[in-house]
């Protein structure tokens, strides 16, 4: 079945609701439903992390990825289990974490490498997926967005990282700001890219659900060069349904405001940036505005014509924000 094909199968499988705002209130009365959301949220990522084996043959190396899609995936054997990564780059430390059931080799290694010219990026698989151990609990469907960051915070103490920048995308943004509330002095700034507030969020529609697209329909290049570049990456591993369906109860409870953890997020202090497309389907721009509202001092930028994946359409601007970001230095 080609990508197409599998993203058309998928999203006609999913049941949903149109777009509402979910608050700890409607907890009890829609959580099942909830979770079948939180199950379609990263369908996108997971197909694409699935294109280096399923897609075709890979393409000629774009200029200036080799060294990222070449990078060993190494093991980190942490206090919460064992932990698959690549290091590219050198600097400062900046630590991705990914979205729903996404491998790392769903980072667009043109992003990557854009990164990695002045950070020394950690890049990761979640637990459960890829090549890194599933957390205790995780196949009874009690992981959690925290625990999640709490294997994040066990990765930066084994590889001794201290206080690195942290950009987290989607379910990434949502470990990354536990990270920022639970380990505080392992965050030194936060960048946060397509994804929910803890406090109850603003969900995608059915039909959003079924597009299911990282990219608005007039972004087909955008669309097709993406796929492109994730598929340089080796074939990786594709992530099991029960890691999936853990993660997917994780992050329904966050959208519920039901982590304790994600309705704390005004308490966090470092220098904060948010960032989406502003034809985010998957992502309504209202969750953008209250993270915005919640973090003090945070900066939002939302760039036009975009969506889900907007930090892969604009990356070449969005790596340029990063950068004078991390170091201080205001950008245009």
């Amino acid at each position: 079945m080609g990508c197409l094909a599998q993203r058309s199968a998928v999203a006609d499988a999913i049941p949903g609701r149109t777009a509402t705002s979910v608050t700890g209130r409607g907890r009890a009365a829609g959580g099942w439903r909830a979770l079948r959301r939180g199950i379609a949220l990263g369908l996108v990522a997971v197909l694409a992390s699935a294109a280096p084996s399923a897609c075709g043959s890979a393409p000629q190396m774009a200029p200036g990825t080799a060294s990222v899609v070449s990078a060993p995936v190494r093991i980190a054997h942490t206090r919460l289990g064992a932990i698959g990564y690549r290091v590219v780059g050198s600097g400062p430390p900046l630590v991705l974490i990914m979205g729903y059931a996404g491998t790392m080799e769903v980072w667009d290694p043109r992003l990557v490498h854009a990164l990695a010219r002045h950070s020394r990026v950690v890049m990761f698989d979640n637990a459960g997926v890829g090549r890194t151990q599933p957390l205790r609990g995780e196949r009874t469907s009690t992981l959690t967005i925290d625990a999640m960051a709490d294997q994040t915070s066990a990765l930066i103490d084994t590889l001794g990282l201290g206080r690195p920048d942290v950009l987290g995308w989607s379910m990434g943004g949502m470990i990354a700001q536990a990270l920022a509330v639970l380990h505080p002095a392992q965050v030194r700034r936060l960048v946060l890219c397509a994804t929910y507030p803890g406090t109850g969020a603003v969900v995608p529609s059915q039909a959003a659900i079924q597009a299911g697209s990282l990219f608005p329909a007039n972004q087909v290049n955008a669309d097709n060069a993406f796929t492109a570049a994730i598929s340089e990456y080796p074939a990786a591993p594709a992530a099991p349904a029960d890691a999936k369906t853990a993660q997917a109860a994780a992050i329904t409870q966050w959208w519920d405001g039901a982590d304790a953890t994600g309705r704390k997020i005004a308490s966090i202090s470092v220098p904060t940036l948010i960032a989406d497309g502003t034809d985010d389907q998957l992502d309504p721009v209202a969750n953008d505005h209250t993270l915005a509202r919640l973090i003090t001092g945070s900066r939002l930028v939302l760039y036009p014509d975009a969506g889900h994946g907007f930090l892969f359409q604009e990356g070449t601007r969005f790596a340029s924000l990063i950068e004078s970001f991390l170091t201080g230095h205001p950008s245009s």
